[in-house]
């Protein structure tokens, strides 16, 4: 790595990191997630740092709004940091896996949660939800909120990230089996609450019989929600999937979100924090790279228990 790297692209990723330091002395941790706005990844970050803190480590989180430069820039600047670890929500399964090879290369070890990358062997731990098994889970109470026939739109997430085609073929294993239930769209909103929106707009301006609308995450949910409100149409179904506080709220308010999939990402946070200080004091987690969390289905019975995305005893 030059020295001219290390002054330009690096000091703006520097910059970007927000740190808590108690302790000069104390052993750094980075934290790099998409952007806080989702609340998330906001919650990943949270849950990520507080375990850190817990432990004795210096934190430093950052996100990278899903840009693969400037996750590059956040990572090398973690390396460069001397960081004994890096927690990360990657930016895309492909893209990652080349600055993680060099984070690896330089003794930076990576756990990563909620998505995974395109290789092994490169970050010790890849904790994530176990995404096919929560969409059925959501998929079957859609049916049953539809009654199990009707017309009905999919929303999904951006197309690089391997989540949203997993979350699709779950609903589809699970709805495709009912012939009553037919989809009339199926929209990229990127994972996006803008783009659910406007693409709700039009959605309902093409096929205003649709009976409920399944998305691939409570952002898109919630656009797509403030859409069929715009309209006057209370009556169609919406179930999310991610288990955030906004829709436990729509949920328990009886609006047209019936349902999501609670997706524990402030547990797999702290557990790839667990991971990562046995790993920096041992050598080994003791565990496979590859992790499953199950997913929880969220509905009226229970939201009440659902609090940043984690379940209270």
């Amino acid at each position: 790595m030059t020295l001219k790297f290390l002054t330009s692209s690096l000091l703006a990723a520097t910059l970007a990191f927000s740190s808590t330091i108690a302790n000069a002395n104390n052993e750094l941790i980075a934290i790099i997630t998409p952007s806080h706005d989702n609340p998330f990844f906001k919650a990943e970050a949270e849950g990520a740092k507080q375990k850190a803190e817990e432990l004795g480590y210096t934190t430093l989180v950052a996100s990278h709004d899903d840009d693969a430069n400037k996750q590059d820039q956040l990572i090398a600047t973690a390396v460069a940091r001397k960081a004994k670890a890096i927690i990360l929500d990657n930016a895309g399964s492909d893209v990652t896996v080349g600055a993680l090879e060099k984070a690896k290369a330089a003794g930076v070890p990576a756990f990563l949660i909620d998505r995974e990358i395109n290789k092994t062997g490169i970050a010790v731990s890849q904790i994530v939800s176990n995404n096919y098994q929560g969409a059925q889970l959501g998929a079957e109470k859609f049916v049953e909120l539809m009654g199990e026939q009707g017309l009905y739109v999919e929303l999904l997430g951006r197309e690089s990230d391997t989540n949203a085609s997993v979350r699709s073929q779950g609903f589809h294993d699970i709805i495709d089996d009912y012939p009553e239930m037919k989809m009339v769209a199926q929209q990229t909103a990127n994972w996006s609450q803008t783009e659910g929106f406007t693409r709700m707009e039009s959605i309902l301006q093409a096929h205003p019989n649709i009976k409920g609308v399944i998305s691939g995450n409570d952002t898109m949910a919630l656009g797509a929600e403030a859409a069929l409100k715009a309209a006057g149409r209370t009556d169609v179904i919406v179930v999310g999937f991610d288990g955030s506080d906004y829709v436990r709220d729509s949920i328990l308010a009886n609006g047209n979100i019936k349902a999501t999939v609670l997706q524990p990402g402030w547990d797999q946070a702290q557990e790839a924090v667990m991971q990562a200080d046995a790993f920096i004091k041992t050598g080994s987690t003791g565990k496979d790279e590859k992790q499953l969390m199950d997913c929880i289905l969220i509905d009226a019975d229970n939201a009440k228990k659902l609090n940043s995305f984690a379940m209270s005893k």
